[in-house]
């Protein structure tokens, strides 16, 4: 398995959170192959890597 270096990371919280304070999962571009998820109330948490065209695939199903 390939290690990423994510310390320097720029998170962003993803346009599919709700604005509550509750639901809020951060993702990070620029990162080749994967997009990095986490939860935003857990900065140091554990990162979900999912690949590339998984996470393209997930959220053009959310509009359905």
């Amino acid at each position: 398995m390939r290690e990423y270096d994510l310390s320097n990371t720029c998170w962003r919280k993803s346009t599919y959170s709700d604005d509550n304070g509750g639901e809020c999962l951060e993702v990070a571009d620029g990162v080749p192959g994967v997009v990095p998820v986490r939860d935003s109330k857990v900065a140091d948490g554990p990162v979900l890597l999912v690949g590339a065209d998984a996470w393209l695939a997930f959220v053009g199903g959310l509009g359905r």
